[in-house]
C-alpha cells in the first residue's frame, strides 16, 4: 500500500498534537518526499518545528512554504509571528508589509506589526497599528488588549479606560 501525503499529514497532526514532535517531522518528511511542491506539508512542518522548540528549521520550513504560495495570508502572518519569537523585529515587519500588501484590511497584520513596534518600545508607533487593526475589526480582542497596554505605557488614560470597558463588554458575551 502506498503512503499518501494527505495521510502522512494527517498522522503527524495526530502526533504533533500529543507532543511526539520527532515523529510527527518525520512522518511530515517523508510526506514532502511524496509531493515536494504542496506548500501546506512544509506549512505543517514549520509549525511542528516550531512546537518543538527549533525555530531556525521552522523560520526555513516556513520560507519555503512562502515560496510556495506567495499570498497565503496564514503562512505570511505565521512567519511574523516566528519571527517576532526569535527576535528579528526587521523581518517580522518585513513579513507584516508583504501581508498588509497582500490585503490591507486584514486586522492579524496590522495588529502584529503593532507588537513589533511595541517589543521594540516604540509605543507611538504601536498604537497606531492596533488602532488600525481595531478599526477594521472592532471585536479583536488581542488587538484591543494591546492596544489598550500601550495606551499605559504612553499615559493615555481615556484610551485605556475605553479600552477597559470595550475588553470588560467583550468577557461578559462569552
Amino acid at each position: 500500500m502506498l503512503e499518501s501525503s494527505e495521510q502522512l499529514n494527517n498522522q503527524a497532526v495526530r502526533l504533533a498534537f500529543k507532543g511526539e514532535y520527532p515523529e510527527a517531522i518525520a512522518c511530515l518528511k517523508r510526506a514532502i518526499t511524496v509531493e515536494k511542491e504542496n506548500y501546506l506539508l512544509w506549512f505543517n512542518l514549520a509549525l511542528t518545528y516550531r512546537d518543538a522548540g527549533d525555530f531556525e528549521a521552522a523560520k526555513s520550513s516556513m520560507e519555503y512554504a512562502l515560496r510556495l504560495n506567495r499570498r497565503n495570508e496564514d503562512v505570511i502572518e505565521a512567519l511574523a509571528n516566528l519571527c517576532i519569537s526569535m527576535q528579528l523585529f526587521d523581518d517580522a515587519m518585513f513579513y507584516c508589509i508583504t501581508g498588509l500588501e497582500v490585503n490591507d484590511m486584514n486586522p492579524h497584520f496590522w495588529n502584529t506589526a503593532g507588537v513589533i513596534h511595541f517589543q521594540i518600545e516604540e509605543y507611538v508607533e504601536a498604537a497606531d497599528f492596533f488602532e488600525h487593526a481595531v478599526s477594521i475589526s472592532p471585536h479583536y480582542y488581542d488587538a484591543l488588549y494591546n492596544l489598550r497596554d500601550t495606551y499605559e505605557q504612553i499615559g493615555n488614560r481615556t484610551g485605556l479606560e475605553e479600552c477597559n470597558r470595550k475588553l470588560e463588554f467583550f468577557k461578559g458575551r462569552k
